[in-house]
């Protein structure tokens, strides 16, 4: 797809293969990451771009199902935001997303990608990817219960089964049950002998083999996940595919987010500071504690916010030093700002 071609796209187009189910403009997505995109994360990445696709943390439908908390609670302000689903019985995942539709989620999406022990001793994650009539059946189920999207996150291949006939195998029969977006993780996973950092890093990328997915499957939107660390590299994937998610890079370094909507979707007019995004983001951190929410569970999300700029470590330094304790408020962020700001950009 080129960059022509991609600024052409609406927000919405209809690629799916059951009444009604619509695609979202993928251009550009977060992706899903254990332990750090839940909602807090979601709303700080919102403000920064209005455009960029959301994912939740992979969520079990065990947790949904038996648990005792509210596992799809999000803001509303978070959409389009995807819930990641991580599971293996069709029944189940048909009642999962089900209850994501309820409440409002833009589509779904299965989780064949994650190599944790964990995961797979739960039977779902990269293991699914040695089983795609199972995934074909999940999907299946999926799809006779909600009008959303259903999408498949997956990697090029797991332990020795890393051959392009693998992969295509496991697309042509996730696609013929009627998944219409998948994004693939440009590495293959190694189910034994490395831990899920590690599969993140020490596997190479192989983005060719994604482009020669493109190719055989040209209807199908699918994005590449992996390695994209800047918007200009993201620009370029998009001249060979439909989309690009971004991991660590997003959390690490938020800013790269406040380009996104001019620069991948060509809408002007929508940008943040750094100064800004901390003054939005305080009546919401005030509200959630209002709500029994913790400080640090939302501010840890924003220690990369000033990267590279001065003062960006006496930030990171006095939030993480005070932000943890029990009776840490928002003035301790405006104190945190104070070293980056001067004392009046603070009312602007």
């Amino acid at each position: 797809m080129t960059e022509k071609q991609a600024n052409q796209n609406p927000v919405k187009s209809s690629i799916g293969a059951g009444v009604g189910q619509l695609a979202l403009d993928h251009r550009f997505s977060i992706a899903p990451m254990l332990d750090w995109t839940d909602k807090h994360c979601r709303y700080f990445h919102r403000l920064l771009s209005q455009h960029a696709v959301l994912y939740t943390e992979m969520v079990t439908t065990g947790a949904i199902i038996h648990g005792s908390g509210d596992y799809l609670a999000f803001n509303k302000e978070e959409h389009p935001v995807v819930l990641q689903l991580g599971g293996s019985n069709p029944a189940d995942m048909a009642h999962c997303a089900k209850l994501a539709e309820q409440r409002g989620y833009d589509a779904v999406n299965i989780n064949v990608g994650c190599p944790s022990d964990r995961v797979q001793n739960g039977m779902f994650g990269a293991c699914l990817m040695a089983q795609p009539q199972l995934v074909a059946d999940c999907i299946k189920a999926m799809q006779d219960v909600v009008s959303i999207p259903v999408t498949v996150k997956t990697r090029i291949g797991i332990d020795d089964s890393d051959d392009y006939q693998f992969l295509q195998d496991f697309v042509a029969t996730v696609a013929d049950a009627g998944c219409q977006q998948l994004i693939i993780h440009a590495r293959k996973a190694w189910l034994k002998g490395l831990s899920p950092k590690e599969n993140r890093e020490v596997p190479p990328l192989n983005y060719e083999r994604v482009y020669q997915l493109k190719r055989e499957f040209p209807q199908l939107n699918i994005s590449l996940n992996g390695g994209v660390k800047t918007l200009e590299q993201a620009k370029a994937q998009l001249q060979y595919l439909d989309g690009v998610m971004v991991g660590r890079e997003a959390y690490s370094n938020p800013m790269l987010l406040s380009s996104v909507d001019e620069l991948i979707y060509g809408k002007a007019g929508y940008s943040r500071s750094p100064h800004q995004v901390v003054q939005d983001m305080l009546p919401y951190i005030e509200r959630q504690m209002q709500q029994g929410a913790r400080f640090w569970h939302i501010a840890r999300h924003m220690l990369g916010l000033f990267q590279g700029m001065p003062g960006a470590r006496q930030w990171r330094r006095l939030l993480s030093e005070r932000g943890h304790f029990a009776d840490a408020t928002p003035e301790l962020m405006l104190q945190a700002l104070a070293k980056v700001a001067p004392v009046a950009d603070l009312t602007t």
